[in-house]
């Protein structure tokens, strides 16, 4: 079954960066989230994608969303990616898979796809948009969403 605009997301819990747990759980009813999807750490377009959503973090904070990225790469190199490119935002290591079963996102050779989710406080998903070589616009596809969003409200 393929997520769509209106489907409750659902719900998981994974670890960060830092080695802790993060339970989306947690921010559902109090902020908007954007969780995408990438394919490697490092790799040239991933490391775009994520350089343009912490250039634009203070925007999506205005928008009251937080930024949650997902990649089946190790804790160990998503903190290492954190920390040479300076995101602002959490990292879930799903080395499982687990994540991407749940959001339909496809795995393969490459990683997986690309794919962006934007949730609304309610729970509901507002927005998919899939590109594996858009990856410029993932995050102005988010940021249209959420004022989408706010202006509903």
């Amino acid at each position: 079954m393929t997520l769509k605009v209106g489907d409750a997301a659902p719900t998981f819990k994974g670890i960060e960066d830092g080695e802790k747990e993060l339970n989306l759980d947690n921010y559902l009813g109090k902020n908007n989230i954007v969780l995408y999807f990438y394919p490697k750490d490092n790799s040239p377009g991933c490391t775009k994608e994520a350089c343009k959503f912490r250039d634009e973090f203070q925007d999506f904070q205005e928008l009251d969303a937080v930024i949650i990225g997902v990649n089946r790469g190790s804790v160990e190199s998503h903190k290492r990616f954190k920390e040479m490119r300076k995101l602002p935002f959490a990292i879930i290591s799903d080395r499982k898979g687990e994540i991407y079963r749940l959001y339909d996102v496809k795995t393969g050779i490459m990683g997986g796809e690309r794919v962006t989710y934007v949730i609304g406080k309610n729970g509901k998903i507002a927005e998919v948009y899939n590109s594996q070589l858009n990856y410029m616009k993932h995050p102005e596809i988010a940021k249209e969403a959420l004022k989408k969003i706010e202006d509903s409200s």
